[in-house]
């Protein structure tokens, strides 16, 4: 089975968290190569027991500039 997601890096003092839009999953590491890492490896464990792994949408993301 393949699983297509959409990933959200933010530093977070001296860690990347990484986080999956879709599901909500997140995992961190102190680089941004090991917080989508372990990302990955915690997406493994949480489709673990799924018989089916549901198709998402796709996630559109965008960045915003503006005065407040």
């Amino acid at each position: 089975m393949r699983f297509r997601g959409t990933a959200i890096i933010q530093r977070e003092g001296d860690w990347f968290v990484a986080t999956c839009l879709e599901n909500c999953v997140a995992s961190q590491g102190r680089s941004i190569d090991e917080a989508v890492a372990n990302l990955k490896e915690a997406l493994v464990l949480y489709f673990e027991d799924e018989a089916d792994i549901p198709v998402y949408e796709p996630s559109y993301i965008t960045a915003l500039e503006m005065a407040v």
